[in-house]
């Protein structure tokens, strides 16, 4: 079963009642710009599955079919206890190794991201977590771990996560003894010296009370969130792309070939130059910590949530549908790239009529084809879809100040 798929629209509607209840109590934790980069760095994590990339599961049926030493009953409630629990040791060290190890963190990184702490937090999620996620989980599989099962505990594990990000639960008692809580959860996406890489735990937080990764909330430090790092940009293509970009350029300039093996590997925080296994990390200064918050108009927000919306339904109801074809899900996709790239240009203030423009006329020749295909309903949506922002984009451009271009 993949609790996921059956969550999503209970993570939607509790967003949604955080957001009310933030307005209600007057400690709003949510910016539009931010929600919509982390909402959109969600949809992104299926372009996995939407590509038809399934090395991953090739790998674990293959390990399982003939390496596994032997095979769990999967009828047994002890057996699945004692999965659920296993499994989340091993992604206690996957994660604490996305946080080591600059390959692992180039891929995790995009969760960490965002500069605000809420719901939304959780399904910012990143897209190239299949390139090499699945070795931490091949362990599993040895020792007997049906696939199914695999599934199932893996997607319940990550739903319960989905609840720990806020800010409006305070410390839980004895449960914070055991579990990952919205407290010790906070710790581990604040980047203050005191805070920083810990609490790796996804449902048990007795692996970091046991390895020494564990740090407990602090009334006199308030969590500042986000990364030392910031890339200053809501851009999800940035987002998921930086740290690969930054060990690329390290290999390409790193004077001796001992670096440029070693940087992929190398711990976060490490340069060319330093000896393996040492790091640089400057100190943190909350008070010299400024959010990514460009100034920009109410109306460039609701045209960026609205196409929000449209990205969203889409991908839902048409690339994971599987109503394409291969080509046409990786045309679909790369379109739906594009437009979050857009959309997200007008949340970091940048004026760009002439690349939503284009955009635009790229999709009208595309509802063309459509319609020439005898796909009237799907056409007829498309370009109604372009006809709204053809009516709304002078508006646009008149209403927003040109401090940027």
């Amino acid at each position: 079963m993949n609790f996921i798929a059956l969550a999503v629209p209970f993570f939607l509607l509790a967003l949604f009642a955080e957001l009310a209840y933030g307005f209600l109590i007057k400690n709003n934790t949510y910016r539009i710009n931010d929600t919509i980069s982390s909402l959109f760095m969600g949809s992104l994590r299926g372009s996995s599955n939407i590509l038809g990339i399934f090395f991953a599961t090739a790998v674990w049926s293959a390990v399982e079919t003939h390496f596994s030493l032997w095979r769990m009953d999967s009828g047994s409630i002890f057996t699945w206890l004692f999965a659920f629990v296993i499994y989340d040791l091993f992604y206690y060290l996957f994660h604490r190794y996305s946080h080591e190890r600059q390959i692992f963190w180039a891929s995790h990184v995009a969760h960490h991201q965002s500069e605000e702490y809420n719901l939304s937090t959780a399904l910012r999620q990143t897209g190239t977590g299949f390139f090499i996620k699945w070795v931490f989980y091949i362990p599993l599989f040895i020792i007997g771990m049906p696939a199914e099962m695999f599934l199932t505990i893996s997607t319940l594990n990550l739903t319960y996560q989905f609840w720990v990000h806020t800010q409006h639960i305070p410390k839980l008692g004895w449960y914070e003894l055991f579990f990952v809580t919205p407290s010790n959860h906070r710790v581990h996406h604040a980047q203050n010296d005191l805070y920083i890489d810990r609490n790796y735990g996804g449902v048990f937080i007795i692996w970091d009370r046991l390895f020494g990764t564990f740090q407990e909330e602090q009334d006199s430090e308030a969590c500042v969130y986000g990364i030392r790092s910031s890339i200053k940009t809501f851009s999800p293509i940035k987002a998921n792309f930086h740290i690969y970009m930054k060990i690329a350029k390290e290999v390409k300039n790193a004077r001796t070939w001992k670096d440029k093996l070693y940087s992929p590997f190398a711990k976060t925080g490490w340069k060319p130059g330093l000896p393996m296994g040492t790091t640089h990390k400057e100190a943190f200064n909350s008070d010299a910590f400024s959010k990514h918050d460009p100034e920009i108009n109410g109306l460039t927000k609701f045209y960026a949530f609205i196409q929000f919306l449209v990205v969203t339904v889409f991908a839902l109801f048409f690339l994971e549908g599987g109503n394409f074809s291969y080509e046409a899900s990786v045309t679909a996709l790369g379109l739906v790239i594009f437009t979050m790239f857009c959309v997200t240009q007008w949340l970091d203030g940048f004026r760009i009529i002439a690349l939503e423009s284009f955009r635009l006329v790229v999709l009208i020749l595309i509802g063309l084809y459509v319609l020439q295909q005898n796909e009237q309903f799907l056409a007829s949506l498309l370009l109604g879809y372009v006809f709204i922002n053809l009516i709304f984009l002078p508006v646009l451009a008149k209403s927003e100040p040109s401090y940027k271009s």
